[in-house]
């Protein structure tokens, strides 16, 4: 006699690796220890972090009401941990958290992450690394006592822009 077992399939895509960094991280753990543990809550505050995060990582942009829908196929168990169901991440939920985070503060807990993670991995500060994408002002400011002759030099100087290919800062100190 033959026993067929019946075999769900489910999706983790690249979002196995995803959970997986957040769990090394401790992310949950985190935001846990900062917002508190509601015990009348089917799921905590840093596992509905997590799946704001696996969702965001999905590529995915739909409305905030069918952020639950994104888990169906997923294989969530795995992703988020054992006896969570999607319907756990429905839009009220999500909204909780989200002003739960904004209350106690974003910087501060992106701060504790990002010290965790230096910790965690090891990151030597001795080197850091600096964005120099810049914005830049050429000109003065207009005041109201140039504002005639503002008028009479736009006319005299108007001139059609040339576009020329090259990065902004070709030829220029900054």
């Amino acid at each position: 006699m033959s026993y067929l077992e019946e075999i769900q399939v489910k999706n983790l895509d690249h979002l196995g690796i995803v959970a997986g960094l957040i769990d090394e991280i401790g992310i949950v753990k985190i935001i846990n220890n900062k917002l508190g543990i509601d015990v009348r809550e089917k799921i905590s505050a840093g596992t509905a972090v997590k799946s704001i995060l696996i969702n965001g990582l999905g590529f995915v942009s739909r409305p905030l009401y069918l952020f639950s829908q994104f888990f169906q196929d997923k294989a969530i168990e795995k992703l988020l941990g054992e006896r969570i169901k999607p319907d756990y991440l429905n839009d009220d939920k999500i909204g909780r958290v989200m002003d739960e985070l904004y209350k106690y503060g974003l910087n501060d807990i992106f701060i504790e992450v990002v010290l965790e993670v230096i910790k965690k991995f090891k990151i030597d500060l001795k080197y850091s690394h600096l964005d120099s994408t810049s914005f830049h002002l050429d000109g003065e400011y207009k005041r109201e006592e140039d504002k005639e002759k503002q008028e009479e030099e736009k006319i005299i100087k108007e001139r059609p822009i040339f576009i020329k290919k090259g990065y902004s800062r070709d030829h220029r100190p900054d």
